[in-house]
């Protein structure tokens, strides 16, 4: 187990460089001047030029590649063009909200989404297992904006049970920090709750047919000691996996509702940085998202060992 972690995390390696080279390329090639949105509409040609050779933009692109990888590598994230902080202030300030409202967005996902499947599984073909799947197809075809903002409309402009936008750091309260994360969080997890909830059914369709669940239901167990205790453990990798992959689903829609609810977090950020040309901040962001990701799916690979005795490393 310890060799196969150190060598997928060696592995990681050659895929960040990947990334990395791919990113600033795209930045490159891409039209826009961040000297031109820095000086502003009135500047002059001499002015531009001054702005670049200052930020190190009329450097061959090559030379400026490996100038900034080489700052990465002794932990140098450069500074900011936009925002006149270094980007690592930036990230640090950012990331508070970025983490809270992706971790109780999963949380509230899957606390919701695997008892939905389980019990849709285990009432297949009722009124039960109708709707939660109708629930799961509107789920994936409504927009996360459309959610966010019927969210905000209902629950903070005509009830007022909650804030419409906006970010409260958790050392405020605790109190204060959940109501600004409720209806981000619910937005963001809709469409997690309807893959997860399916993929749960599916899979524990797939189990409720063994015999051993039979054998179970044989010795007396109760039907809920069945459903949680062994259908649902033997049923986990796929969910698992589905939870372990929706971190891509979860990069994109943080950037979305974040931007819908003025949360001061990275996907905020990222667009503000896009906005502005401001490549520095963008090539950390998406390299970050990127080892975020690639982190993710080596913790879910070793998690199947806990599920399934049987898969070794």
């Amino acid at each position: 187990m310890i060799q196969y972690t150190l060598r997928r995390l060696a592995a990681t390696v050659p895929v960040m460089l990947v990334v990395a080279a791919l990113v600033f390329l795209m930045l490159r090639l891409t039209p826009g001047d961040p000297a031109a949105i820095i000086a502003g509409d009135n500047a002059t040609p001499q002015q531009l030029l001054e702005i670049r050779q200052k930020l190190g933009l009329e450097e061959p692109v090559v030379t400026q590649y490996f100038v900034w990888l080489g700052q990465i590598v002794t932990g140098n994230f450069g500074d900011s063009f936009f925002f006149k902080k270094t980007v690592w202030d930036l990230i640090s300030d950012r990331i508070e909200p970025t983490l809270s409202l992706s971790v109780v967005t999963i949380l509230l996902a899957v606390t919701v989404a695997i008892p939905l499947g389980a019990i849709a599984a285990y009432r297949q073909g009722t009124i039960v297992d109708r709707v939660v799947m109708s629930v799961s197809v509107l789920g994936f075809s409504i927009p996360v904006f459309v959610i966010g903002y019927l969210l905000v409309y209902v629950f903070a402009i005509e009830l007022k049970w909650l804030p419409v936008q906006g970010y409260q750091r958790i050392t405020g309260g605790i109190g204060p920090w959940f109501k600004s994360l409720v209806l981000p969080a619910i937005t963001l997890s809709v469409i997690y709750i309807a893959l997860i909830a399916r993929m749960t059914r599916t899979s524990m369709l797939e189990v409720l047919s063994e015999d051993y669940i039979r054998t179970a239901r044989a010795k007396g167990q109760t039907e809920a000691k069945v459903l949680f205790g062994h259908a649902l453990k033997n049923a986990a990798v796929p969910i698992v996996t589905v939870v372990g992959l929706g971190v891509a689903l979860l990069i994109g829609g943080v950037v979305v509702t974040e931007s819908v609810f003025s949360i001061p977090g990275l996907g905020r950020l990222t667009v503000d940085a896009v906005l502005a040309r401001d490549f520095p901040v963008i090539q950390v962001i998406i390299l970050l998202f990127a080892f975020v990701y690639v982190l993710i799916n080596l913790i879910v690979d070793l998690s199947y060992t806990i599920f399934d005795p049987r898969i070794t490393h």
